[in-house]
């Protein structure tokens, strides 16, 4: 708050008659307009008044927003909260009126894309993604889902060998080991990679897989999903690398055959223990060590415990330890 003194009042409202000067100071108190400074001390007239007050801030007339919150806003967008908050409304009334608007219209026959309801609706691409948003569309308590538009993801990389199914699949983890795979099937007559027949590798880009899978009937072609098709996997040997196979497998198991390229894994650990588990690369900081037995199960128990004992010593395999002349 400012501060005012006295004589500035006087100056401000043109009012030269001390008479006439307190019967404005006090219409002012009254109307919530200045507040005494107290500690200022009294002018010693009379009546007196104080020497300085306080400038108060207008209070702002809310009513009209709550009889636009009543009466205009759909049922579809819950008011309680703003109904209580209406700092809170004034500040997202632009948004949630773009939306009230939309709502109106019913503009949801078509579905489309995330960014493109969001933009259709707010003008801005990102508005449902968006800390921002998400806040309103909560403070509304309204469901995305009831805006009908799709979630999008990378489109799935792949390389095509061959399109007779039944088919081996081959996800891969990492980039540099998918082209040197790609590498070895157009220079192979026979289609194996490590001795095992592959029609199609896709490139999993890490956890990338989770959501580009899903797309598969979509961004993939007809024979990819065919029946009787197995999908293999193959990343690195660390526990991300085993929790993104675990998570990969749970996601889609029950729609396809997943397993670990074992083949891959095999010349992988048989290379490893050739150099030394004491010469693998230490595991990166910071990865979640917590994985089930649904990637260790699919090897010998021999193999488990070697696996078991690298990742126990803090080292691992990346798949980079195998090159085309292993994959041949």
């Amino acid at each position: 708050m400012k501060k005012i003194k006295l004589d500035a009042l006087s100056i401000k409202y043109k009012v030269s008659d001390y008479k006439e000067l307190y019967a404005k100071v006090i219409m002012l108190i009254q109307e919530d307009k200045i507040k005494p400074v107290k500690a200022s001390g009294i002018n010693g007239k009379s009546p007196a008044l104080y020497k300085e007050y306080w400038i108060l801030e207008e209070k702002q007339d809310l009513s009209g927003y709550l009889d636009e919150l009543k009466y205009e806003i759909v049922p579809a967008i819950a008011i309680d909260y703003y109904r209580t908050h209406l700092d809170q409304y004034i500040q997202d009334r632009p948004w949630v009126l773009l939306l009230n608007a939309y709502l109106k219209n019913g503009n949801f026959m078509t579905q489309m894309s995330e960014n493109e309801r969001s933009f259709d609706i707010w003008h801005r691409e990102k508005f449902l993604k968006q800390e921002q948003g998400k806040k309103i569309l909560k403070r509304c308590g309204f469901d995305t889902e009831r805006l009908n538009y799709y979630r999008t993801t990378e489109p799935l990389a792949y390389y095509c060998a061959m399109r007779q199914t039944p088919q081996n699949l081959l996800v891969i983890e990492n980039k540099d080991t998918f082209y040197s795979m790609r590498k070895c099937l157009t220079d192979s007559a026979l289609h194996t990679i490590c001795g095992e027949p592959i029609g199609t590798l896709i490139y999993g880009a890490g956890k990338g897989i989770i959501a580009a899978f899903s797309d598969l009937d979509i961004s993939g072609e007809p024979y990819m999903t065919a029946q009787g098709n197995a999908v293999l996997y193959f990343g690195d040997l660390d526990y991300e690398g085993i929790r993104i196979y675990e998570n990969f497998a749970s996601v889609y198991g029950a729609r396809y055959p997943i397993s670990v390229f074992r083949n891959a894994y095999e010349r992988m650990l048989t290379k490893a223990e050739r150099i030394g588990i004491e010469n693998l690369p230490v595991t990166k900081e910071g990865q979640n060590r917590k994985i089930n037995t649904l990637f260790l199960s699919q090897f010998p128990q021999t193999q488990q415990d070697v696996i078991k004992k690298i990742l126990e010593q803090d080292r691992y395999i990346p798949q980079e330890i195998l090159n085309i002349a292993d994959m041949a």
